[in-house]
């Protein structure tokens, strides 16, 4: 267990998720065990005393985007209502606690909100995440409320009148530090004519799994990937990490033959119609954040549309790039992904992600989802910026 603490909180480094030496992360292993900051780890305690779960995270964030919400929020409002995918499906909404509302031993007052949600944000604080059962729940819990909180800001910055000085300096923090370079250069990708036997096409997949989160592509981990061969369709497994798919590789038929895809991706619709489709040979899926800011840009002021994400029937375009609306992992993204994506080879779905097709092997899958997500880059910060 002491080994799975180490590996995420190391995790939350990489990701550039916890500020170093101000995170901590518990587990309850017949007595609690954890590591990091000592107010955290101690704080940390006192919640694992008094709730149901087995593990908590308690994360300073990088990024002070969740205190500059809180500190926006009206007084009444004792929650963010982010509108990305992620937080709908899994969050619903996240409690907020401001220092004001604090109490002098917080323990009994987090605790209850942390009962009845998956994460709450503490200003001053930071993000606190439960595992029910295991270490890694907490990090996935820590790291959507991350994602969340940052799309929600961005988009928010957007249609506001004036950026405080504070703000203008830590978007410049993000823009200088905090980015990761989007490169695939130095990738050593395999071609189709290489990708025939399983061996290969596992050990590439797994390869450009890695690649797709080390460059940030993702909320936590998250995504699904696959490639097309003969008959199969070699996809990863629902909820498997894009980083270390090893023996979470599933083979299924295309014809759905078989029932071996119960494990694989919610989304393995769409890829069986995408590849029937386009006749593309490989299919990569992920979350980067500036995309997914983007996506949720509408200019219609008279729509009567309330669930954006799922039920908005048109195609609408952010550059050349084609969005679409689907509800997640339940048939609707097949829908809506198929008919459009072999115009550019990819798509951004609304407050969700990028799909990005490739035709020899996985280079142009990847180097279509940067060159997506570098473009909602730059047009984010152009807008901001005309914005003034």
């Amino acid at each position: 267990m002491i080994r799975q603490v180490h590996k995420f909180l190391k995790k939350f480094e990489q990701d550039r998720t916890g500020r170093p030496g101000r995170m901590a992360l518990l587990a309850n292993d017949d007595t609690i065990i954890g590591e990091g900051a000592d107010d955290l780890r101690q704080l940390g305690q006192a919640l694992l005393e008094r709730l149901n779960v087995l593990s908590v995270a308690l994360v300073e964030p990088t990024l002070p985007f969740a205190d500059f919400l809180i500190g926006k929020a009206a007084p009444e409002e004792k929650f963010l209502l982010p509108r990305d995918t992620e937080t709908r499906t899994f969050l619903h909404d996240i409690p907020i606690v401001r220092k004001s509302e604090l109490a002098r031993e917080p323990a009994d007052q987090l605790a209850k909100l942390l009962g009845n949600r998956k994460g709450i944000l503490v200003e001053g604080l930071g993000i606190i995440a439960t595992g029910a059962v295991t270490p890694e729940q907490a990090y996935i819990n820590v790291s959507s409320i991350f994602h969340s909180v940052f799309v929600k800001y961005l988009l928010d910055l957007l249609n506001e009148s004036s950026v405080s000085a504070k703000e203008k300096e830590q978007i410049d923090y993000l823009r200088q530090f905090w980015l990761k370079p989007l490169d695939a250069e130095d990738i050593p990708f395999s071609n189709k004519s290489e990708l025939h036997e399983q061996s290969a096409i596992l050990q590439e997949i797994c390869q450009i799994g890695r690649m797709t989160v080390e460059l940030g592509l993702v909320d936590s981990f998250f995504g699904n990937i696959s490639l097309h061969h003969d008959d199969l369709i070699y996809i990863s497994q629902t909820a498997a990490s894009l980083d270390d798919l090893e023996g979470c590789i599933d083979p299924v038929p295309i014809d759905n033959s078989s029932t071996c895809g119960i494990t694989a991706s919610s989304e393995l619709l769409a890829h069986q119609q995408v590849y029937e489709k386009t006749g593309a040979q490989t299919l990569l899926h992920g979350h980067p954040k500036f995309a997914v800011i983007m996506s949720m840009l509408c200019e219609s002021s008279d729509c009567a549309i309330d669930d954006c994400w799922k039920d908005c029937p048109h195609v609408r375009k952010i550059g050349d790039i084609p969005i679409v609306a689907g509800e997640v992992g339940a048939g609707g993204l097949a829908q809506r992904i198929t008919p459009v994506i072999g115009e550019k080879g990819r798509v951004i779905v609304f407050g969700h992600g990028v799909f990005a097709l490739g035709h020899n092997g996985f280079r142009d899958a990847l180097e279509s989802m940067i060159e997506t997500e570098k473009w909602c880059r730059d047009e984010y910060f152009r807008r901001l910026e005309a914005n003034g």
